[in-house]
């Protein structure tokens, strides 16, 4: 097989490897395997597949945090922390209170950028699927979006009533580990959702949920609301 261009680059630059040296590498879909270098150039470097691995770095449930588009480099961090937790995918999204001017031409940089840190956040994290982040969407194609999920929750601070473990909870006792669960979480910008928002999620399938009764920024929501899913899950030791 043959490495090319940045991994090339960091494999015989940053982590000044030789001939001999054994790695592994992944497709970033559905493959890892265990190689070893014959042979290194500044931009080009080819390997012998030793043996396909078993993966072991993904969750059995598929979770796309769909995150409102916060100000500044917050989506950064968000895409970084979690994917590192275990995310499936990030899908940013327009809503009535989002600060953020988005334009698509110029936003071109900045989500190529997003899924570089989404790649080198799977790398460092040894995960085996690096997320998809896909380009922000309008508010009306995110509810139109919402019935390819087996379970919408959408964060709200003003929800009095169940929580995230209470909703999640029955669908993982439910699912064999094998049937992938596709859940989506929903997080609205500094601002929060407004009435109407909630009411449109809840008439299009999701469930208004809370994270407790501290409110959380923005930045914070998904990452706490992923950590928990992952543990209810049995990701992280819990059930």
């Amino acid at each position: 097989m043959t490495i090319t261009g940045e991994d090339a680059r960091h494999i015989s630059k940053v982590m000044r490897s030789k001939p001999g040296d054994q790695f592994i590498v992944s497709d970033g879909a559905s493959r890892d395997a265990l190689v070893k270098i014959v042979s290194l150039e500044p931009e080009t470097v080819s390997a012998e597949i030793l043996e396909m691995l078993e993966q072991k770095g993904e969750p059995w449930i598929k979770v796309t945090l769909v995150q409102s588009l916060p100000k500044g480099d917050k989506m950064e961090t968000v895409i970084q922390k979690c994917t590192e937790i275990g995310a499936d995918g990030f899908l940013p999204f327009i809503s009535e209170r989002t600060v953020v001017q988005y334009d698509g031409k110029k936003e071109e940089k900045r989500i190529a950028r997003w899924r570089k840190i989404a790649k080198e956040a799977a790398e460092q994290s040894h995960r085996s699927v690096v997320p998809a982040v896909e380009t922000p969407i309008s508010w009306k194609e995110l509810l139109r979006r919402l019935d390819t999920y087996d379970l919408v929750c959408i964060c709200y601070e003003k929800e009095d009533g169940g929580g995230l473990r209470d909703v999640l909870r029955p669908m993982v006792e439910a699912t064999p580990r094998e049937n992938k669960c596709r859940v989506a979480v929903v997080v609205g910008p500094e601002g929060g959702f407004s009435e109407r928002e909630i009411q449109e999620a809840e008439e299009a399938g999701a469930v208004s949920t809370s994270l407790g009764r501290r409110i959380l920024r923005t930045e914070t929501a998904g990452m706490a609301a992923l950590t928990c899913i992952m543990y209810e899950s049995g990701e992280m030791g819990g059930m």
